[in-house]
């Protein structure tokens, strides 16, 4: 009997090779499966006759296979599939590439239904690669109605994504609906079941939207829920109280190579005097990328250090953790401060030597943190042997890269029954208003301004007719000293596919473009070690232009790059793009950044073009939001809240539905409610739900 829990394995066609393959995205269950939704639609709504088929449509048509054959294309060195297909009204030509087995499952005479781009050639009307399926008594899933579409990885066809969720998706019927039944009835919900199914298969538009609006409100519902309730626990708990040194903090700005923008000193402010209290702080640093987020940590830091105190600080990669170790170092040069770093591979570099130790001894490790006075390290700061002596302060960078249960494991490693104060901080731009909902736990400081100085970032979307003048322009900046980031997507959501165009990539300017340059190559999948001497080497200006995944987004400074460019920016979110592109501009040289695109859709080329109006990442969040059609969800597109796959942080009005619900869950107890109580603690192990 299969149930929710039934691995994915025992299902119908799901063999050894396949499971391995779902289990790269997480599908490792029917439950799994269930919660895997689509991040867009294809509309097939109406059947087009033949007839009326006009080239660039994007159709659905029924007909019969009148002829079907395979050839062998000697020149690409590819099979090609070649159908007729025709209804009452005419016929049309379809192709398929490197398909051969097309062509021994169909048949003349076999009903079917495509679904794709019409297009032309010289002998007619055609449709090269649609989808298709035979008719038969079931119904349609692949190319009639609102066909949904799912994030893949390598090997794996959307065709056998829905074949395989339509096989269990009536098991969608016994998924627990952990949310109080008067909710739903208040706001008007779809029950969940109901919901999960109309996601997969909705039958119209308003499916979609229904379906959306209920998975959406529980995933803000959630989020805030987990918020109220730590801020309820923080309320009863001890931290150290740091008090205020004001003339050692005055002479540390002044001796500052260049001065705080006045809302750097309202935020480091804000900070200073919630550490000076004996109830632990739980703020949010919001600033926009380079607007200076890392000296106001800095600032608290050194008010814990000239307490007495530790401090920690947890960065969610190893570039990110070593620029933090060497930026404090030099913030910290006149202090007698002992820093140091500990990174995955157990790494511990102890600043008060200034030499590198391979920690192979655990107790090597727990030594060194106790002595230490500021730890900055990676998810390695969370490992059991890690303990604290005396931590007061500790500072999640980037705080949406790590899950709460991370956050309060590094928190939890103080002692004395003492609570560490915390700040958290990130780029993620969001509405003051939205930020204290969603984050109700969290008092929110925000860095508005840029610092002085700063050059705006010259921004241009590149048609391919460009793309030599480009590199010609790229040369010339290298000519005169500068360096270069190239960026390449992940392919869907598949690290392997993404880590082949970077080597793609890294191939073509290395041996053709650029073969006179240094050329370095940086992808999540390169040994830490190696990694650090690329970027080791970047920063030294040793190599010229590095070619990256998404893997320097957050963080990196190498005041020396000048050019951003960007391949398949399309695939990204505005938001991400403006990430990437806050890499360069750090320096006294004028940056620009350069958007390719293989797509030549006008809304596509639209979008991308709000980068060149907009230095504004909220600004630029909003656009991204609106160019979101029907037909698409959020998905992996949504920056800076993993947790949120469908819900928007732009949507106003169920962010303060969900909020109201929270808090009269909050004012009840939540005990009451057996189903939620379950469901929090499922999902949030370290949440006490007293």
């Amino acid at each position: 009997m299969i149930t929710l829990n039934t691995e994915i394995i025992k299902i119908s066609r799901v063999g050894q090779a396949t499971a391995k393959k779902l289990a790269k995205i997480d599908v490792k269950t029917v439950n799994d499966l269930l919660f895997y939704f689509p991040y867009r639609y294809d509309d097939f709504g109406a059947i087009s006759t033949i007839k009326n088929l006009k080239i660039g449509d994007r159709a659905n048509i029924v007909g019969q296979i009148e002829i079907i054959q395979n050839k062998r294309s000697w020149r690409r060195r590819m099979y090609i599939t070649e159908a007729l297909v025709g209804d009452n009204t005419g016929q049309i030509k379809v192709i398929w590439f490197n398909q051969p087995f097309i062509a021994r499952n169909l048949k003349p005479g076999d009903r079917i239904s495509l679904a794709g781009k019409v297009e032309e050639d010289y002998t007619g009307l055609s449709m090269n690669s649609p989808i298709y399926e035979k008719i038969s008594s079931g119904a349609s899933i692949h190319t009639q109605g609102i066909i949904p579409n799912y994030h893949l990885t390598s090997n794996i066809t959307q065709k056998q994504i829905r074949f395989l969720i339509k096989q269990i998706v009536a098991l969608a019927d016994i998924i627990p609906d952990w949310l109080p039944t008067e909710i739903i009835k208040r706001q008007k919900l779809l029950t969940l079941p109901e919901a999960i199914k109309r996601i997969h298969f909705p039958k119209t538009w308003q499916d979609v939207e229904n379906a959306k609006t209920r998975l959406a409100f529980d995933e803000l519902f959630l989020v805030q829920l987990r918020s109220q309730i730590t801020k309820k626990q923080l309320q009863n708990a001890t931290a150290h109280k740091i008090i205020f040194k004001e003339r050692e903090t005055k002479t540390f700005v002044n001796s500052l190579p260049y001065s705080l923008t006045p809302a750097q000193k309202k935020s480091a402010w804000e900070i200073l005097q919630d550490m000076d209290k004996d109830q632990p702080m739980s703020r949010l640093l919001e600033g926009d990328v380079g607007s200076g987020k890392t000296v106001v940590a800095a600032l608290a830091m050194l008010n814990v250090f000239l307490n007495g105190k530790q401090s920690v600080l947890m960065a969610p990669t190893e570039i990110l953790a070593e620029q933090h170790y060497e930026t404090l170092c030099k913030l910290f040069k006149n202090y007698n401060a002992k820093i140091g770093l500990i990174t995955r591979n157990n790494r511990v570099l102890n600043y008060e030597s200034g030499i590198m130790d391979l920690a192979g001894k655990k107790t090597k490790t727990t030594f060194l943190t106790q002595k230490l006075d500021i730890i900055i390290g990676t998810h390695a700061l969370i490992q059991k042997n890690i303990k604290f002596n005396d931590l007061a302060l500790a500072i999640i960078d980037e705080q949406h890269r790590f899950g709460v249960e991370q956050r309060k494991t590094l928190i939890s490693k103080s002692n004395k029954n003492i609570t560490p104060h915390l700040l958290s901080t990130t780029a993620t731009p969001i509405p003051r208003t939205l930020a204290l909902a969603l984050y109700g736990d969290l008092d929110l400081s925000i860095i508005n301004q840029m610092p002085s100085g700063r050059k705006p970032i010259l921004t241009k979307v590149v048609p391919e007719d460009k793309r030599a003048a480009a590199y010609d322009f790229i040369r010339k900046q290298i000519t005169a000293g500068r360096q270069i980031f190239v960026i390449c997507p992940l392919i869907d959501i598949s690290d392997k596919l993404g880590v082949k165009s970077v080597k793609e990539e890294y191939k073509k300017l290395n041996e053709i473009i650029f073969p006179d340059l240094e050329i370095g190559m940086l992808h999540g999948k390169l040994p830490a070690t190696e990694k650090e001497e690329i970027m080791k080497k970047f920063k030294n200006n040793e190599i010229k232009i590095i070619v990256s995944t998404s893997v320097i987004e957050v963080g990196i400074d190498v005041p020396n790059a000048t050019i951003m460019m960007i391949e398949g920016a399309d695939r990204f979110g505005l938001a991400q793009l403006h990430q990437f592109r806050g890499r360069v501009g750090r320096g006294e040289h004028q940056s620009c950044c350069f958007l390719f695109s293989d797509s030549s859709s006008e809304r596509t080329l639209k979008r991308l073009s709000a980068m060149e109006k907009y230095n504004d990442g909220f600004a630029l969040s909003k656009i991204d939001l609106k160019f979101r059609g029907p037909g698409e969800l959020y998905g992996f597109s949504q920056s800076g809240f993993p947790e949120l796959k469908i819900a928007s942080l732009f949507d106003y009005d169920l962010i303060k539905r969900t909020h109201e619900e929270v808090q009269k869950i909050i004012n009840s107890n939540i005990k009451n409610y057996s189903k939620l109580a379950k469901k929090m603690v499922k999902n949030i192990k370290t949440t006490h739900l007293e």
